[in-house]
């Protein structure tokens, strides 16, 4: 392959960000501060990507900062003390997520999904049905 071919499929793929944000949710994205808008694009995509994948969980919901608070930084948020809410019950979730630097487009984020909240503890962390 020629070199400014790989060149140039290179600097493509830097430049595309790894998850694109649907019109409507970006349109209400812009209208957040940045560092809002930082954790809730975070927290639109591991929505996104937790209702993908195949293990059976649906959330509806996810909350960055429930028994942590998270570490945001330039264009990166640590949330480990996440939780989502799937089919009425909550989850334990920690993730980290990569933005761009507008926060609109996330370019990386790994998660792990934990156990089970239970419904005793919900009203101490202001967790709802």
């Amino acid at each position: 392959m020629p070199k400014r071919l790989v060149l140039l499929l290179s600097a493509f793929s830097l430049a595309v960000p790894a998850f694109a944000v649907d019109p409507a949710i970006k349109k209400q994205l812009e209208k957040l501060d940045p560092a809002t808008r930082l954790e809730q694009s975070c927290d639109t995509e591991a929505m996104s990507r937790i209702n993908k994948d195949d293990t059976g969980y649906r959330p509806d919901k996810v909350i960055a900062y429930t028994f942590k608070d998270p570490v945001p930084s330039d264009n990166k948020l640590d949330a480990p003390g996440a939780v989502f809410r799937s089919k009425g019950d909550w989850y334990h979730l920690s993730y980290t997520c990569i933005t761009g630097p507008q926060h609109m487009n996330v370019r990386a984020l790994d998660y792990k999904i934990g156990e089970k909240v239970p419904k005793e503890k919900w009203e101490k962390y202001y967790l709802y049905d």
